[in-house]
């Protein structure tokens, strides 16, 4: 009876021994699984959120310089209009992650900011410039200085940036539907992200 006792004991702690270690093989494969589909999600969402735009400036530009002391002023103008396409681009490949699989968190260690590209097209009316005061290099280039100013004031002013941020909240927001479907928790700089919105309160 004893030696029944004795097996049935050794074959039951071994059926559950057999089993824990099953158990603990399928967590581990899980893990690997939900960190494999995060590792592509990752890679899917590093690219370049690019958002275009138009703006047009008419800029009146003058100089005058004395010659001969005070006896004499030269002087130069011109009427620039100018033309530029205008681009806000996040890269999203610069965001570092880290995937924490024993606490199973995604952790977002920092947040792009955004890039605002100018590309004027520059054309000259009305320019006259007096023989002691000609047009050189350095009036072209105070001119492309003051107008590229004026410009980021009006993309500022616009809802250009704003719709690029939005765009690549999106990208981003599709981590919290990824890890929430996984049971996984996202979290920014220490800061658990667990409503889409809050992606708006951390990159303003």
């Amino acid at each position: 009876m004893k030696k029944v006792l004795a097996g049935a004991v050794i074959t039951l702690t071994v059926v559950f021994v057999y089993r824990s270690c099953m158990d603990q093989n399928a967590v581990k494969e899980r893990l690997k699984e939900d960190s494999a589909l995060i590792q592509q999600e990752i890679q899917n969402v590093a690219k370049l959120i690019v958002t275009e735009g138009h703006f047009s400036q008419v800029y009146s530009y003058a100089d005058s310089k004395a010659v001969f002391g005070s006896l004499l002023t030269a002087n130069k103008k011109a009427l620039v209009v100018v033309n530029a396409e205008v681009q806000v681009v996040y890269d999203l490949s610069k965001v570092h992650f880290e995937i924490d699989e024993a606490n199973k968190t995604l952790v977002v260690q920092n947040l792009p900011e955004p890039e605002v590209k100018l590309y004027p097209d520059f054309e000259y009316y009305d320019v006259s410039a007096d023989y002691f005061n000609p047009f050189e290099a350095e009036d072209h280039k105070a001119i492309k200085e003051q107008v590229n100013a004026a410009l980021l004031k009006k993309v500022n002013a616009s809802s250009l940036l704003k719709n690029a941020e939005n765009r690549a909240i999106t990208e981003l927001s599709q981590f919290l539907v990824l890890t929430r479907s996984l049971g996984w928790k996202l979290v920014y700089e220490k800061q658990p992200v667990t409503d889409s919105t809050m992606w708006q309160q951390l990159m303003d």
